[in-house]
Formats: C-alpha cells, sequence, structure tokens
C-alpha cells in the first residue's frame, strides 16, 4: 500500500514540473509589475498583428495660417500569445507626420519606438525631425515676457494677442516673428527597465543643426540679441546628452486608465560633446490617472500633472522654449497646445517654468465601424503655468502665473491612436487645436 500511495505521488509530482514547466514556457522574460498590465477592457479591443492608421492633419491659426498634411502610424502588436502583449501598447511603431501650412510652415517626422526591444529590458525611441517655419514666436526670455502686450510703435496695452497682433504694421510688422530654415534634429535614446518594469533609466543623445533668424526691420529678436540676452540667432550647431529616471505604473500609456509616471531628465550640452553652446537643463514632470466611479460609469479619468524645470548656462533662446521629456519635447512652454493651451506658442518665457494641468476624460460612446474600434470622451480641462528668472521668484509670486481652460473631445481608435480637439480660452486669447496623442 505504502509503495502504491509513493508511486501516485512521483506520478502527481512529475504531472506538476510537466504543467509548471509548459507554463513557464509561455510566461514573461522578466518579472512586471501586475500594475503594467492593461485594463480588461483595453486588452479586449487591442488588435493582434500589423495594421496602420492615419488621418489627415487640418489646422487653422492667426500665426501659421491654414495647415494640411497627414500623419500616419505602423503597429507592430504581435500575437495575443506572446506574453508581453498584455504590457505593451505594442511591440513596434513606426510614425510619419507630413505638414505644411499656407503660410509656408513646413515639417517631417519619422518615429521609432520598440518597447522591451529583442524580449529584452531595453525600449529603443529614435526621432528624425526636418523643419521649415517662417512664424515662430518670440516674446523673450525672462520674467518681461509676463508683462502685457505693448505696443512697441505706439506704447499702447492691447487686452488680446489678436488686437495686439492687429496693431503692428510696417517696419513692426514681424516684431515677434522669427524663421526656422531648414533645421535638422536627431534624437536617439534607450531605455532599461527595472524594478518589475515599473522604473526604468534613460541615456540618450541629441544633434540638431539650427538656422533661426529675426526678419528684417524692428524686432524683439534682434534686440535682445544685439543686447546679449538671448543667443543663438543664425546657423548653430547644438548636441545634448540625455538622462534621467522614470517611475512608470500607468496600465497604457497612449490612454492610461490608472497609474502615476513620474520622471526627472536632464541636457548637458558642452564644447566637449561638439556643441556650441554650455548650458544644463532639468525636468521634474508627475503626472497621475484615476478611474473614477468604475461601478457606475465605463470610463472616467481624472488625470493631472505637475511640472518644473530649470535652465543654467549660455544656452540658444529657443532652448528655453522647450523641455525635454522622456517620451518627447515638450514644447512651447508655456503657451501653446501641451501646457498652457489658452495663450501663443512660447508666450511665457524664462529660466526656471513650472506647470500643472487637470483633465477629465469622459467616455461617452464606442463602437466599431469598418471592423475599427472607436470610442469618443468629453474633456473639460484647466492649465495653470508660473514663470521665473529664479526659482525664488516662480515659486514665491502669484504674479508670475498665468491660467487658461477649456473644453475638448477625444477619439481613440484601435486603442493607441489619440486623436485631440481641444478649444481653450484665456484672459488673452482663444486658440483651437487638433492633434495626435493627449496633451499629457
Amino acid at each position: 500500500m505504502y509503495q502504491k500511495t509513493k508511486l501516485i505521488g512521483c506520478i502527481c509530482i512529475a504531472v506538476s514540473v510537466k504543467i509548471i514547466a509548459q507554463k513557464d514556457s509561455t510566461k514573461l522574460p522578466f518579472i512586471i509589475a501586475d500594475e503594467k498590465k492593461l485594463s480588461e477592457e483595453d486588452l479586449t479591443h487591442k488588435r493582434e498583428g500589423f495594421y496602420v492608421t492615419g488621418v489627415p492633419q487640418l489646422s487653422s491659426d492667426p500665426v501659421n495660417g491654414f495647415g494640411y498634411g497627414a500623419e500616419g502610424f505602423m503597429y507592430f502588436n504581435g500575437k495575443k500569445s506572446d506574453p508581453l502583449f498584455a504590457y505593451t501598447p505594442y511591440r513596434k511603431k513606426i510614425s510619419l507626420s507630413v505638414f505644411n501650412t499656407t503660410k509656408m510652415q513646413n515639417e517631417v517626422v519619422l518615429g521609432l519606438d520598440v518597447p522591451y526591444i529583442f524580449n529584452s529590458k531595453w525600449r529603443l525611441r529614435v526621432e528624425g525631425i526636418y523643419e521649415n517655419d517662417p512664424n515662430m514666436l518670440y516674446f523673450g526670455v525672462s520674467e518681461k515676457s509676463l508683462q502685457a502686450l505693448v505696443g512697441p510703435q505706439n506704447g499702447l496695452a492691447y487686452p488680446s494677442y489678436q488686437a495686439y497682433d492687429n496693431s503692428l504694421s510696417g517696419v513692426y510688422k514681424n516684431y515677434n516673428r522669427f524663421t526656422e530654415k531648414n533645421n535638422v534634429v536627431l534624437n536617439v535614446s534607450g531605455e532599461y527597465s527595472f524594478f518589475q518594469g515599473k522604473m526604468r533609466s534613460i541615456v540618450g543623445y541629441r544633434v540638431a543643426h539650427m538656422n533661426v533668424n529675426p526678419y528684417a526691420g524692428a524686432s524683439l529678436l534682434q534686440d535682445d540679441y544685439t543686447k546679449n540676452r538671448a543667443y543663438g540667432v543664425g546657423h548653430s550647431f547644438v548636441t545634448m546628452l540625455q538622462s534621467g529616471i522614470v517611475y512608470d505604473t500607468r496600465d497604457l500609456e497612449s490612454d492610461p486608465n490608472q497609474g502615476v509616471f513620474a520622471e526627472f531628465t536632464n541636457e548637458l550640452s558642452t564644447n566637449v560633446l561638439g556643441s556650441q553652446f554650455t548650458f544644463d537643463k532639468m525636468l521634474l514632470h508627475v503626472k497621475a490617472y484615476r478611474r473614477l466611479f468604475p461601478k457606475t460609469f465605463k470610463k472616467v479619468i481624472l488625470c493631472a500633472r505637475a511640472g518644473i524645470s530649470g535652465l543654467a548656462g549660455n544656452a540658444p533662446f529657443y532652448e528655453f522654449q522647450e523641455v525635454w521629456s522622456s517620451e518627447g519635447g515638450i514644447y512651447g512652454v508655456n503657451g501653446g497646445g501641451f501646457v498652457l493651451r489658452g495663450y501663443k506658442q512660447s508666450r511665457f518665457v524664462a529660466s526656471c517654468i513650472n506647470f500643472a494641468n487637470v483633465e477629465i476624460r469622459a467616455r461617452f460612446v464606442q463602437f466599431k465601424a469598418l471592423k475599427q474600434h472607436i470610442a469618443l470622451s468629453f474633456v473639460p480641462f484647466f492649465d495653470i503655468a508660473g514663470t521665473g528668472n529664479t526659482l525664488s521668484r516662480l515659486l514665491g509670486y502669484s504674479a508670475n502665473y498665468r491660467y487658461a481652460e477649456g473644453l475638448g473631445l477625444r477619439i481613440a481608435w484601435n486603442v493607441n491612436t489619440i486623436l485631440r480637439f481641444d478649444y481653450a480660452f484665456s484672459q488673452e486669447d482663444r486658440q483651437f487645436f487638433f492633434q495626435f496623442g493627449h496633451a499629457f
């Protein structure tokens, strides 16, 4: 009897070992935290294999005119049997954007993003940009940009940007504008995941050939450049060593339902790296997402973000207008379509900036059309941003802050592609944006 029991026990152990071995053969190549797993709803609608999404880009802006172009994405999602299928927005993504406007702005952007490349803990990101823009805006690189819009030719203060811009004529017509011509930028970065995929370290390199010039006639940029208040006019070559650390528990990067994203990034530019300028730029950036009333509503997400950035050294003026996040540059701070949406791009700029955004993304309908999953969300939002020459000036004076608010619509296409429509208003301006991806 003992021998029979022992034999049965051995058989059970052998079968268990075999089952475990079969299970292990399909398990994750390394441990990833449960928080990183996509929700059941997103997994249901996530497509297998290869597919393409893309839409025309249309916009209208008093600065750039009517814009037209196209942006498309090629996704490689793999099979649902892939253990990483439930933990990644995609296995590979290739993006291409081509954009023009009636006022001669044009841009081509090509990108590659490969999470967990070769089933390793590394992620590769590559982005190449070619651009021409004769309509760039400049309001200074100090707290003076916070001042009211005063006409340089008549000394009158204007309550709105439109009224101010309409007042500029003759040699002052392009007083706040400058041109970018044949600019070329290459960004390459690698990210290594650890702590069960919730943290990653970043190292990257950015190379940029810039050609920026003020217009003939009266020009704020030319005046600041002549008086050594701004650098970088003309041709310049900038290289930057990028580094950072990220904590990320979001369930879906492109359209999170829950989780926290926090990062500290740094960009170092020096002659040793081949750059014409020596400066250092830092960013502390946090984003948080939480599902509200999950038992009552299908998908209502409270989203919040806060960031603070500082720049030291002799940086070209255009570096004040952008901060580097591990997920891509945040352009036009403070102002524009990503930070302070009720004000013109780069409206308030200085060595130290901070910003905060709050959105409620409330899904009200979803459906299938031509085998494509479409979901629509209504999005009220509030933006606030501060500008200061020093950290104490930034944090210590409420007068250094501006705010804006607005309403938006989000269209989620096959989970990963987000179309964003935002109408924002402030004390100074009204703006409409149509872009890909959430503001944050």
